[in-house]
């Protein structure tokens, strides 16, 4: 799952244990997380809002931050209900002609079936002007190629199919949708109208989307709907 879950919006998160339910209902062994707090006066009453999704799940987790906001931590996480076997965080910098906020990628390295992959979580900038996100999808390329196994990401690129930072993305990466075909609506849930949360993949051969959908009746607990699908291990 990935699941963009509206954690900086003003007042923080109302209702965690909302973003939580719809969690356990879908019940996936690995969640990808943007707009993260932690220890935010935005999200007070929630505090470190991954470690407590992580308890409200049952899963383990790792968070990254991107950025220092409201006298806490901002970034992007993971919860995981495979064993993680190593915790990762990095940065992606912005263009410096635009400015900008830096942004955050959680990697953790978990193992399935006797065999060990990256799952990824991270989300590009969500300026109108795209340069940002054209740097992003570059830097992130240049990181993914140095990572020393498969991996699957989960992420809002702030980028619909067929835009630049997409198209940069997939010189690498392998759309999950089926047949590649990411028509679906991810954003807003209160008027859905673009495709902008993914789930990628790479190398090619490592994985096979068998099943990939919007979850459309998660429609209040967040802006965006959370991305679900299963990817048969090849390797």
């Amino acid at each position: 799952m990935t699941y963009n879950i509206f954690g900086a919006r003003s007042g923080g998160i109302p209702d965690l244990q909302m973003i939580a339910d719809v969690i356990n209902r879908a019940k996936p062994d690995l969640v990808a997380l943007q707009e993260v707090d932690k220890n935010t006066t935005r999200n007070s009453k929630n505090g470190d809002i991954a470690k407590k999704l992580a308890e409200l799940t049952g899963m383990d987790y790792h968070f990254a931050k991107a950025i220092n906001v409201s006298g806490g931590e901002y970034g992007d996480a993971v919860l995981s209900r495979l064993p993680i076997k190593e915790k990762q965080s990095f940065n992606l910098e912005v263009d410096p002609t635009l400015g900008g906020e830096r942004r955050s990628v959680a990697r953790i390295l978990v193992e399935k079936e006797g065999k060990e992959f990256y799952f990824i979580s991270t989300h590009f900038d969500h300026l109108s002007d795209e340069r940002n996100r054209i740097k992003q999808a570059n830097d992130f390329v240049a990181m993914a190629k140095t990572f020393n196994k498969p991996m699957i990401v989960g992420a809002d690129f702030n980028a619909l199919p067929a835009s630049n930072p997409m198209n940069i993305l997939r010189t690498f990466f392998t759309y999950g949708c089926l047949n590649g075909n990411c028509s679906q609506y991810t954003f807003s849930t209160t008027n859905p109208d673009r495709t902008i949360d993914y789930l990628i993949y790479a190398p090619l051969n490592a994985f096979t989307p068998t099943y990939y959908t919007v979850y459309t009746w998660a429609n209040k607990e967040s802006d965006h709907f959370p991305v679900i699908a299963t990817f048969k291990l090849n390797f």
